[in-house]
């Protein structure tokens, strides 16, 4: 691809160049199993590097810029990354294994993160604040200052520009550590950030294994803010290095997401979305729809209508832009075998299954989709987070009972609601412990101006619309005494 003339380099203060020690890593098509190139491995003293770089253009060239100078920039990049978009969802899809036209949605979305944050770079006001006579007081929104990134595999695009688009919109200068498994769109990201014009050290990337690089970026006193998505095992990680130098840390975790169908739904609006935010990416999305919650008058029918679109889904290769994709490695395969091993030990129902085409790549990462029905809520299928295209279907009486259901894991990070009743609507929206609900629709994870993020194991903080802008700065109160 022309936009990765070289994979196996970092970025340091505008300078592509080898890791220190020049040692590389495999990386691996998830569709094939075969490797597909090789990346650098960043050290600890790459990160020391990088840190230092993006103060020094915090404290220069980029920390003079104006608010509408640094939306200028972001503006060209998502321009940049529309004029690129196949060669982008091309990248995604062979580092990821996602359908090529999961990949185009992806790179989209990342042009219009930019573009969002471009046009609102310069709309974050402070206040002025009544106080005693005789002082005039205000306040300012000011950056952190060098922002952590450190980002996971699933969808690469569109966390770096809901996480990085935030961070620059504010004028913090970064640092971003995108997961190994998936570097291919963060480098030539920062390509195109070269091209659009941003100064040296406003982006810098190092690549390498997450307890190697992640970890020496997590735990650096030059870090202002930290920014982490993934898995809550490793977020609590962070959190502590983050926390031994008393930086803020956005996290966010994962869920165990739940969509609830009642008997006045409109099912057939209802039955696409109830499907395929379950196995988007293979089920490998954060706040993946993993639970359906039915209401015991229609369950029959909608877990029926479900398994017919279950039977039909094709699972292949990211070229063949098919319904589903592969697992993206045979670590993560295995994991969500594990749980599909336990169900069948424990003779849960495994309604319908999709189907693995027959020329898909024998080295692939392929596993057919699982539509479960009648499991208790209480059951590992039902409580833990699965991260494959693996959903379960669970019958509920009353409106209690379903929010009880809907509220019984330790995860709160987007829930779906599916009633034509206006007051149920209202009364769920209040009652259920999630970031985002969704009603009569389903997002998973919702447009770039929505707020973002959980409660719980899901993390804490907020992402995309303005609420990131707010996280990815600080305020700065000014009381002025004048007689």
């Amino acid at each position: 691809m022309s936009l990765l003339p070289s994979t196996d380099e970092i970025l340091i203060g505008g300078v592509w160049r080898p890791p220190t020690g020049g040692a590389t890593l495999p990386i691996e098509n998830p569709s094939t199993g075969r490797i597909a190139g090789h990346i650098a491995r960043g050290t600890a003293s790459d990160i020391d590097d990088a840190v230092s770089a993006a103060h020094t253009a915090r404290v220069g060239a980029w920390g003079r810029l104006t608010a509408t100078e640094r939306g200028r920039l972001l503006t060209r990049l998502g321009e940049l990354v529309r004029d690129n978009v196949e060669d982008l969802a091309h990248l995604e899809a062979a580092d990821v294994g996602k359908p090529l036209r999961q990949g185009r949605a992806d790179a989209l979305a990342l042009a219009r993160y930019c573009e969002f944050y471009g046009g609102a770079a310069d709309k974050v006001h402070g206040e002025t604040l009544p106080y005693l006579d005789g002082y005039t007081v205000y306040t300012l929104r000011v950056p952190h200052g060098v922002t952590g990134h450190i980002i996971p595999w699933n969808y690469p695009m569109q966390i770096i520009g809901r996480s990085l688009g935030a961070a620059l919109a504010m004028g913090n200068a970064t640092v971003l550590k995108p997961a190994e498994e998936a570097c291919f769109t963060a480098l030539a990201f920062a390509r195109l950030a070269d091209k659009a014009g941003f100064p040296p050290g406003a982006i810098n990337v190092v690549t390498g294994l997450g307890e190697e690089v992640g970890a020496a970026l997590a735990e650096h006193p030059g870090v202002d803010h930290l920014s982490f998505t993934g898995s809550f095992a490793v977020g609590c990680l962070v959190q502590a290095a983050v926390a031994r130098h008393a930086a803020p840390v956005t996290l966010e975790l994962g869920g165990k997401s739940p969509q609830i169908v009642f008997a006045d739904a409109d099912i057939d609006r209802a039955l696409p979305f109830l499907m395929n935010a379950g196995i988007q990416n293979a089920g490998q999305t954060c706040s993946a729809a993993s639970r359906l919650l039915i209401h015991r008058s229609v369950y029959a029918d909608v877990v029926a209508r479900l398994a017919e679109r279950y039977r039909a889904l094709k699972v292949g290769p990211a070229d063949q832009d098919l319904d589903v994709g592969p697992l993206i490695s045979a670590q993560q395969k295995a994991m969500v075998q594990k749980f599909l091993d336990v169900a069948a030990r424990d003779r849960l129902n495994i309604v319908a299954r999709g189907t693995i085409v027959p020329n898909a790549p024998e080295g692939g990462h392929y596993l057919a989709p699982a539509l479960l029905a009648d499991v208790d809520p209480n059951h590992a299928l039902a409580q833990d987070e699965i991260f494959g295209p693996v959903q379960v279907a669970i019958p509920f009486e009353t409106e209690d009972e379903a929010v009880a259901i809907a509220n019984g894991t330790p995860y709160g990070l987007v829930a779906g609601v599916w009633t034509s009743d206006g007051a149920r609507q209202m009364r769920l929206a209040k009652a259920i412990r999630a970031g985002q609900i969704f009603i009569n629709n389903y997002g998973a994870g919702g447009g770039v101006e929505l707020p973002f993020g959980g409660f719980g194991r899901s993390g804490h903080g907020r992402e995309k619309g303005f609420e990131a802008l707010y996280g990815f700065s600080t305020i700065k109160t000014v009381a002025a005494f004048h007689g």
